[in-house]
């Protein structure tokens, strides 16, 4: 069963990655955005980690609905909105459990990715975030590990697609040939749940 400490190490975790990646992250979003998705994040999720030290909230849902929050007031451009709807939509599903499984983190998670999809319009194959996220959520049944590998796909198998929404959809071919930044910081979200499992 996965508490709020397991929630809390994912947050603190995807932070880390953020904060090793995020040249990356924006050298990426630099030829089809607005060269700042990596920095946007770094912000975001420092304050995440500092609201979490500051409050340290009991349940999982409510780690993940504070860190939501904290992404939305402190991240510009889209990515603050997107990420913050997913987490506060998978910490509204997860309810008030103290504890919640492996299956029930899939369910929420779903339920957030629905949300991103809603809010921002996209689905799989328009060079989003939600290459990376959709398959991750389908092969979270098989594991931590095998969720990270879909995501990692996910966001490599974006390199290819002209980009349909966003910033990037406006070049049109010319976003052809780049890895998506919001697909690869979203297989960085992902890939830190493994993390957090390893504790």
């Amino acid at each position: 069963m996965l508490d709020a400490d397991f929630f809390r190490r994912w947050m603190a975790a995807t932070a880390a990655s953020v904060d090793r990646e995020a040249e990356h992250l924006t050298a990426l979003d630099s030829p089809i955005g607005d060269a700042d998705h990596g920095s946007n994040l770094q912000r975001g999720f420092r304050a995440v980690t500092a609201a979490l030290e500051k409050e340290a909230p009991g349940t999982p849902g409510a780690v993940l609905t504070l860190a939501g929050r904290q992404l939305i007031s402190t991240v510009g451009g889209a990515s603050g909105p997107l990420y913050g709807t997913l987490l506060r939509r998978t910490g509204k599903a997860l309810g008030d459990a103290p504890e919640v499984g492996a299956e029930q983190l899939a369910a929420a998670l779903r339920e957030g990715v629905d949300g991103v999809m809603a809010l921002g319009g996209a689905a799989p194959g328009d060079k989003t975030m939600i290459d990376a996220l959709a398959p991750a959520v389908d092969a979270l049944a098989d594991g931590f590990a095998a969720a990270r590998t879909a995501a990692e796909e996910g966001a490599v198998a974006t390199t290819p697609l002209q980009a349909r929404k966003g910033r990037a959809s406006y070049l049109g071919e010319r976003s052809i040939g780049h890895q998506d930044p919001g697909a690869t910081s979203s297989a960085l979200l992902i890939a830190a749940l493994e993390e957090a499992a390893e504790g």
